[in-house]
C-alpha cells in the first residue's frame, strides 16, 4: 500500500471490547478490511491473556484499512464516537481495565489534527453530557494482531457487546 493517489490508509481505534468495535467498522462502506489486536503497550507480541492482565499497557484496538476516496477519516471518527462511551476511564460497561480504554491512535499528523478537532467537538456538543471525554489521542505504535479466534468474532459466533 504505497503513497500513490488512491491508495488505502490505516486507522486504529480502541473503544472497549474489540469484537463489537470491529463489527461496527466492518459495516462501513469504504472499509477494505479490519483486524483486531493490541497497541500502545510495552510487551512485544503480547497474547490476549497478557493484555488482559493489565501489566502490558496495551489497548484492545481495531486496525482498519480504508479507501479514503469512499470514506473519510472524519466519518470513521463518527463511527468511533458512536460505538462506545468515551467518558468512562479505562472501561466500557462491564469491561474494566486499561486495555478497554478509549483511544485514537493516529498514523499521520492530519489524522492527529482531525482526531483532536473531533474530540473537541464531541466535548462541547453535549452528546455525552458535559463530562470530560477521557479518550486519549496518541501516535500509533506497533500493532500486534490478536489471536485468530478474536478476528471477526461476531461474524463467527454472533452476539454483541453491552455498554
Amino acid at each position: 500500500m504505497g503513497g500513490n493517489e488512491g491508495s488505502y490508509k490505516t486507522a486504529t481505534f480502541g473503544a472497549g471490547c474489540f469484537w463489537g468495535v470491529e463489527a461496527a467498522f466492518r459495516k462501513v462502506k469504504g472499509v477494505i478490511t479490519t483486524a483486531v489486536g493490541y497497541m500502545g503497550g510495552s510487551l512485544k507480541n503480547p497474547t490476549y491473556k497478557d493484555v488482559c492482565s493489565g501489566q502490558t499497557g496495551h489497548a484492545e484496538v481495531v486496525q482498519i484499512i480504508y479507501d479514503p476516496t469512499t470514506v473519510s477519516y472524519e466519518q470513521l471518527l463518527d463511527v468511533f464516537w458512536s460505538v462506545h462511551n468515551p467518558t468512562q476511564l479505562n472501561r466500557q460497561g462491564p469491561d474494566i481495565g486499561t486495555n478497554y480504554r478509549s483511544v485514537i491512535f493516529y498514523h499521520d499528523a492530519e489524522q492527529g489534527r482531525l482526531a483532536r478537532k473531533s474530540k473537541e467537538n464531541i466535548e462541547v456538543s453535549g452528546v455525552f453530557g458535559f463530562g470530560k471525554i477521557m479518550t486519549a489521542i496518541t501516535p500509533a505504535s506497533e500493532f500486534y494482531q490478536a489471536e485468530e479466534y478474536h478476528q471477526r468474532y461476531y461474524e463467527k459466533h454472533g452476539g454483541s457487546c453491552r455498554i
